[in-house]
């Protein structure tokens, strides 16, 4: 019986699974806000929770062991100035996650890793569907743009035709049918010549 086992595997060797979770653990107190898979969100909550009460507590210690996970000085710096003295008063919970539906390709649950006190300074990250309705009015933008002087060139261009003179059809044909006969003249007396000397 498997007594004691807690935690998702995700599909993943333990150490590509805490490289991963460094990676995001490092964006999230970056932008404070995160996009992933719902698992992954849930299995991240308690690293950055743990960050964070260390954070509350302000030791070299607890620097040494914030930096184990955040790998870069100026993130636990942030983290133990910025983020943790937000959350002073609140004896846990620092993060929620709110859930975005299932992602178009794979059908995976989506979910947002925020934190509950965030600085309107902070970089939103955009969600697929917000990202989705700010492309498409561009698109219609540009291609009413292109519209518009596509007919103009056309409406210029009409004119300039019809202004130019028409040349003689007779010109054209007789120039085309005389280079033919003249083809068809030399290819016939060619053969008589080869047949000539054969014979």
């Amino acid at each position: 019986m498997r007594h004691a086992v807690k935690g998702r595997k995700l599909g993943r060797t333990t150490s590509h699974r805490t490289a991963m979770f460094r990676n995001q653990l490092q964006s999230l107190m970056e932008s404070e806000r995160i996009i992933t898979t719902l698992p992954k969100a849930k299995e991240l909550r308690p690293i950055a929770e743990k960050v964070i009460t260390r954070g509350k507590h302000g030791t070299v210690h607890d620097r040494r062991w914030a930096l184990q996970w955040l790998i870069k000085r100026e993130l636990v710096k942030k983290v133990f100035d910025e983020i943790a003295p937000r959350f002073t008063e609140r004896p846990g919970g620092y993060l929620r996650i709110v859930k975005l539906g299932p992602r178009q390709g794979d059908g995976a649950e989506m979910a947002v890793l925020e934190l509950v006190e965030r600085e309107a300074a902070a970089a939103p990250v955009e969600t697929p569907k917000e990202t989705k309705a700010k492309k498409e009015p561009k698109a219609k933008d540009k291609s009413a743009k292109e519209k518009k002087p596509a007919k103009d060139k056309t409406a210029k261009e009409k004119p300039a035709k019809e202004a130019k003179p028409k040349k003689a059809a007779g010109d054209k044909k007789p120039a085309k049918k005389e280079g033919t006969e003249k083809t068809k003249k030399g290819g016939s007396q060619q053969r008589g010549a080869t047949r000539q000397k054969q014979g």
